[in-house]
């Protein structure tokens, strides 16, 4: 009695599971299947215990369905990209090592000391404090700082 519960339910709301599918696909063919999908999803779920409950498992299923295959559409299989069509970014070491050169000019010595040891060399923040007489919370605070006036230098570089 319970599959017959789903299957009333089913068939009382087809065509409104059609016209919800309709709006979601703009296909006739593709909203007939996606209802036709609903129904074999519910179907091999358990059983609804009431009315209301098996409309609204078969109006979020449907609804779930349709938008899986909207986002389908939009994907692009990585096979059948041309990579001649995308941009490629190249820089040279020369282009990367002025462009570092010219970010560096707008720091402190003490900040570009910090900073070379952190990017370049790798270094930890409690190890640069060590080496340096400082606390780890000034290194920090430098590093911020750095962060900062580079990405701002950066930002002004690329207007």
């Amino acid at each position: 009695m319970q599959h017959d519960l789903m299957t009333s339910s089913f068939m009382g709301l087809r065509d409104k599971l059609h016209h919800i599918a309709m709006r979601y696909l703009h296909s006739d063919e593709e909203a007939q299947d996606a209802v036709q999908d609903t129904w074999l999803k519910l179907s091999e779920k358990g059983d609804p215990e009431t009315t209301q409950e098996a409309k609204r498992k078969l109006i979020a299923v449907l609804r779930n369905h349709c938008i899986d295959l909207l986002r389908k559409r939009r994907t692009i299989p990585i096979d059948t990209i041309n990579s001649s069509d995308v941009p490629q970014f190249c820089m040279e070491t020369e282009d990367i090592e002025r462009l570092e050169k010219l970010l560096q000019q707008q720091l402190t010595p003490l900040q570009r000391q910090i900073f070379n040891l952190v990017t370049h060399e790798g270094c930890d923040y409690e190890h640069i404090a060590k080496q340096l007489s400082m606390s780890v919370e000034a290194v920090r605070m430098n590093m911020s700082r750095t962060r900062k006036k580079i990405s701002e230098t950066y930002k002004k570089l690329n207007q």
